[in-house]
């Protein structure tokens, strides 16, 4: 008993130690699926592993996009976010996903809706606001939002907020290489930091309605022979 108490107690505390450590991700805006320049997004986690994936990528208009759908890195569907329609904000709303596919979806099953903040009325870049704590679907709710993108998501350098101002997430420019001659990578790959506690695939959710929401030009990637 000796023996197995000591290795308990260290077993323990490393999962402690790991429990209050935030999550480090690498999101490369390319699809997993293996064809050259394929937009989507990659997400490893900070051992190397694919955690995260979106396949069904489309820049298309909103009115024609249809759902964009995050899974884990099996591909099991996690959420499905859909575009507003009609909305006087560039607006997104996520639902629980299911294998069974899309179905018809009430607004009882949206988990949050985003959408983008008026320069003349928000210093925030977007708002995330979750069911159940307001009509999402409202452009003049009065409500305050569950959470708030602060920065530029464009350049890769926000902050997640929620409700409190606490931070909950981070999304930073890539760097490559050791400290004294460290790289940074281009837009198309960036780190997302996400706090202990905190729903990492929901997080996810905000960043892909944020790429939607923040749109900029798509360049496809040309690989040589």
């Amino acid at each position: 008993m000796s023996r197995i108490h000591p290795s308990n107690q260290r077993q323990d505390a490393a999962a402690s130690t790991a429990a209050a450590r935030a999550a480090v991700y690498t999101v490369w805006k390319r699809s997993s699926m293996g064809f050259q320049g394929t937009d989507g997004f990659s997400v490893y986690d900070h051992a190397g592993t694919l955690a995260f994936r979106v396949d069904n990528y489309s820049r298309r208009r909103k009115l024609f996009s249809g759902d964009l759908l995050l899974m884990d890195g099996h591909g099991s569907p996690l959420l499905a976010l859909t575009p507003q329609i009609i909305s006087m904000h560039d607006q997104w709303n996520c639902y629980r996903a299911s294998e069974e596919g899309q179905g018809k979806r009430t607004r009882s099953q949206q988990l949050f809706s985003m959408r983008k903040c008026s320069v003349m009325q928000s210093s925030h870049e977007a708002e995330v606001h979750m069911s159940g704590c307001t009509h999402a679907s409202s452009d003049r709710t009065g409500h305050v939002p569950g959470f708030s993108i602060e920065g530029s998501f464009r350049r890769r350098s926000c902050k997640i907020r929620n409700s409190v101002g606490e931070e909950v997430a981070r999304i930073r420019r890539k760097k490559a290489g050791a400290a004294s001659l460290s790289l940074t990578l281009a837009e198309d790959v960036f780190s997302l930091e996400v706090q202990p506690n905190v729903d990492c695939a929901m997080i996810m959710a905000f960043v892909i309605a944020l790429d939607r929401i923040c749109w900029k030009p798509y360049t496809p990637m040309i690989c040589s022979s």
